[in-house]
Formats: structure tokens, C-alpha cells, sequence
């Protein structure tokens, strides 16, 4: 495998990374590959300052060269290659590309459905193509959207302060105004009010996360275990948060090493 995607991949999703560790060779290859691109186009939007002529060129080359996948950029080559060889719908990738696109212009949503007009593309979509490469029947496809949905609103909680450093809010405005909270800043924010608010919005999570594991039963044991990792994995950091809802501002909540290998031995045992 190329040494580049797997750096890709590793630097910028810790706990994927690991869990995509145990697919089998072939579909971890197309995993890696599809994370690479992803991670990779997150960066440009994410890097202060941003590189939207990068992301511009790279949407260029994905959608004018979709069905010959022939580029000059490595990452799309790639990406392009796993999109080919397992059917992704092209409005995919364009979906996902319009929420990336998205970061470069708007900085705060203040509606539920805008929200998740950005997950559909930055998560619901990836859910899809993870569908296609583990080669799961379509009755998994609805499950797989909204596992992707559930771990992106759990990123949303989790990284509070570092999207507010880039001048970012993805939680919407109108659930901030019914707790009354006016800041997210932490020397301004209400405690009370703000740890309620984490607390029903980490519910939420947790109420998607339950009804995308029923999808578990369409996953073949060889390729399941990879993603009850994940979905312990985040379901662990959500714990954490609710615990502690004011840990966001002072720490990026996630699993230690150990920790993810305790996760990882219930996994083993299929336990969701």
C-alpha cells in the first residue's frame, strides 16, 4: 500500500484509522484510498489559512474526470479508482464536495436542517460508499447514512472549541438560543445552561447511533468488526462528554491506545 495515503490517514483520523485496520487487505486498501481523498480535501478547508484553489482543483478533476480517472493528482487517481471499481453514484462525491465547499463560506447554522444539509455530504455520503466497498445489499444503505450522521453530530459536540477557533459553528443557533446560550466561548458560557444542552444534544447522538446499529446485521463478520469498533469508539467519547460536558473546551475527548484496544476485544466478541 502507499506509505502516503496510510500517513494521510493516520494523521487526521485516529480512531477510523485504527478501526480500518482489521478489514481485510483488499478492502482496507479501498478504505485507506477513500479516507486519503477525504481526509485530504478536510485539510484544505480546515488549514488556516484555507486553500480553496486546491479544493477547487480537486473538484475539477473528480467531476471532469470521473469515468476515465485519469488525473495528475495521486490522491484523485486514487479515489477515483475505488469510485470505479465499486459503483459510487458521482452525486456523491459531489455532495461531499459541496459541504467541503461550504467551509469556505459559511460560519455558523442555525437550523437543524441546515446541519444536516452540511452532514449529508461531509458524512451520510461516506456511509455510502463504505456500503459499496464492503458489498453490502442496499437494505444497509439508510443504516449506513445515518451512522455516518450520528458520528459526524458527535465530532460537531466534541470538537466545540476547536471549530470555534476557525470561526466555525456547525451546532445550530436556534438549540443554543432555547438553553439561552449566548457564547461558546468558555470564560463567557453559561455552565449550567451549556452542560444541559450538551446533554440532550449527546442524546440525540446516541438515539441516531442506536437505530443505525440495527444495520450491524446486514455486515458480514469479516468486515463488522471494524465498524463496531468505530461505533464503540465514538460511543465511548460521547459517554465522556455527557459525563463532563465542559471537558470540550479544555481537551479533544477520545480514547486512549488502551482504551481502544479494551473496545476492541468487545468488538471481537460482535458487541455493539
Amino acid at each position: 500500500m502507499d506509505s502516503d495515503i496510510e500517513t494521510i490517514f493516520k494523521q487526521n483520523s485516529t480512531s477510523y484509522y485504527y478501526s480500518s485496520l482489521l478489514f481485510p487487505r483488499d478492502v482496507r486498501e479501498d478504505v485507506f484510498k477513500l479516507y486519503s481523498y477525504v481526509r485530504k480535501i478536510d485539510d484544505f478547508v480546515d488549514d488556516l489559512p484555507q486553500e480553496k484553489d486546491k479544493l477547487d482543483r480537486y473538484r475539477e478533476l473528480t467531476v471532469k474526470n470521473w469515468e476515465s480517472g485519469q488525473t495528475d493528482e495521486k490522491i484523485v487517481n486514487y479515489f477515483l479508482e475505488v469510485a470505479r471499481k465499486n459503483n459510487f453514484e458521482k452525486e456523491w462525491a459531489e455532495a461531499f464536495l459541496n459541504s467541503m465547499e461550504m467551509d469556505t463560506y459559511k460560519e455558523e447554522y442555525e437550523t437543524m436542517e441546515e446541519s444536516l444539509e452540511y452532514i449529508r455530504g461531509s458524512a451520510e455520503v461516506i456511509g455510502l460508499m463504505m456500503v459499496r466497498i464492503l458489498g453490502l445489499d442496499e437494505q444497509a444503505e439508510q443504516y449506513a447514512e445515518l451512522l455516518g450522521r450520528s458520528m459526524q453530530y458527535c465530532n460537531f459536540l466534541r470538537d466545540i472549541e476547536e471549530d470555534r477557533k476557525l470561526g466555525r459553528r456547525y451546532l445550530p443557533g436556534q438549540k443554543l438560543e432555547e438553553y439561552g446560550i449566548e457564547s461558546l466561548e468558555k470564560e463567557n458560557v453559561d455552565e449550567e445552561k451549556f452542560e444541559d444542552f450538551m446533554r440532550e444534544e449527546i442524546d440525540r447522538y446516541f438515539e441516531w447511533q442506536r437505530e443505525a446499529e440495527k444495520g450491524l446485521k446486514y455486515i458480514p463478520y469479516r468486515v463488522r468488526v471494524p465498524v463496531i469498533l468505530s461505533s464503540r469508539i465514538y460511543k465511548y467519547t460521547a459517554k465522556k462528554i455527557r459525563e463532563d460536558p465542559m471537558r470540550v473546551f479544555d481537551e479533544k475527548v477520545r480514547p486512549s491506545k488502551p482504551e481502544i484496544f479494551k473496545q476492541l476485544i468487545f468488538s471481537l466478541r460482535g458487541k455493539g
